[in-house]
């Protein structure tokens, strides 16, 4: 003969059996929305990953250093303007790598919600 235990434990594997379900269903039909901007699994997107923080960063430097260079050139203000545009550069540089770095990524199994947990988890 099952105890009160038995009986609160197997209510609550069906409360959470159930919410379970429930997202997964909400996965199928795309209700829940990644907020990753990459797929986070293999070799191909570690790569894929990096080659977009090294472009990033190049292009960075690059685009400074090109506008400095030409704005030299124009205002005749050689070295000065390359070098602050240069500067800039990298800042927007290292910048767009901590933006990549610091974005969420997302799990393979979704957080569970407060609402499936019982009173006495909470």
């Amino acid at each position: 003969m099952p105890d009160e235990s038995d009986d609160a434990l197997n209510a609550r594997l069906k409360r959470l059996s159930s919410g379970i379900a429930a997202q997964k269903e909400e996965m199928k039909t795309g209700s829940v929305k990644a907020t990753a901007p990459l797929k986070t699994d293999g070799i191909g997107a570690a790569y894929s990953l990096a080659m977009r923080v090294m472009a990033e960063f190049v292009a960075g430097v690059m685009v400074g250093a090109l506008l400095g260079w030409q704005l030299d050139k124009w205002l005749n203000t050689s070295p000065w303007l390359i070098i602050i545009f240069l500067l800039l550069g990298t800042v927007a540089g290292f910048w767009n790598v901590y933006r990549i770095a610091a974005a969420p990524t997302h799990s393979k199994a979704p957080p569970m919600s407060a609402n499936m947990l019982d009173d006495d988890d909470k």
